[in-house]
């Protein structure tokens, strides 16, 4: 007598509810959502992305009123050659990327230790250190804003640049702990305490082994301070006093009329990140085969 082998049909294991293939199910339910999940994924792109594609189009506008409209009036590069003939506005931009500058220079300064304490260490007040990290990033930027203006003037501090790169790094800080605390449970203190072995201080143990370990979450979290500070408008508004930062003066120029170089300024800062973004990606890339 000849034993007939089972179809692969017969052996697939169904489910004791349906009496279905679980596999066959799942690829059924994702046939059964149609094309709204990719409807929805290109509506979301799309409007991310129709504000960046019109600051940089219209960049190259020839606008004869010397401001933004939507007509289309021909291809132009005269606003980038005249970059800094609308008054105030380079000396505006240049304020917002020295502000952010130091801004992401200091909270990864402050950032760094503070992070190496919650992610390594207990102490008395980490949970309410931890607590006030998180809240800071939650805080509304109008509650950031006004609370940071009645401390400086309880304490007679007038507004300006100083208090804008306090109140920058204020806030700054909390995300940047939040960068790096990640990045730093993702390393094994192995070579720390490979290099104590070997005779290394803790403070050559940390310059030589522990840094360059923490580099890129340092990198990330300097990125990430200055992206957010050179475009933040609302907690700025409160403290800025005479100070103009870009955000401040896009907001004010708005009013009467906004300049064509106010695109320009947004899409060489775009094409900047654009390149950073583009580089790290080629950087780590290299790394994972070098690794490999």
């Amino acid at each position: 007598m000849t034993a007939v082998a089972p179809s692969r049909s017969s052996t697939a294991p169904t489910s004791p509810v349906t009496g279905s293939v679980p596999g066959r199910s799942r690829r059924r339910g994702v046939d059964r959502r149609g094309p709204w999940l990719a409807i929805v994924y290109w509506v979301v792109i799309a409007v991310t992305l129709v504000p960046i594609v019109y600051m940089i189009v219209y960049s190259f506008n020839d606008a004869p009123t010397n401001r933004l409209s939507f007509a289309w009036n021909g291809f132009t590069t005269y606003w980038y050659a005249n970059l800094v003939n609308v008054s105030g506005l380079g000396q505006a931009f240049v304020t917002s990327v020295v502000v952010a500058f130091l801004a992401a220079v200091v909270s990864v300064a402050i950032g760094l230790p503070l992070a190496l304490a919650l992610e390594r260490h207990r102490f008395p007040g980490r949970g309410v250190v931890n607590s006030v990290v998180f809240a800071d990033i939650a805080a509304p930027s109008i509650v950031v804003g006004s609370a940071s203006l009645s401390f400086f003037l309880s304490i007679g501090l007038g507004t300006g640049f100083l208090t804008v790169l306090l109140t920058h790094v204020a806030f700054d800080v909390a995300y940047v702990v939040v960068v790096l605390r990640a990045r730093i449970a993702g390393t094994s203190r192995a070579l720390e305490e490979a290099a104590s072995d070997l005779g290394a201080t803790p403070l050559q143990a940390f310059r030589l082994v522990t840094l360059p370990l923490l580099a890129p979450g340092m990198l990330a979290a300097g990125l990430l301070a200055l992206a957010m500070s050179i475009d933040d408008y609302v907690i700025t508004s409160f403290v800025a006093g005479p100070s103009v930062t870009f955000p401040l003066f896009v907001y004010g120029a708005a009013k009467a009329g906004m300049p064509p170089q106010v695109l320009c300024f947004g899409t060489l800062v775009f094409a900047v990140g654009l390149l950073v973004a583009l580089l790290n990606g080629a950087l780590n890339r290299r790394l994972a085969r070098t690794r490999g």
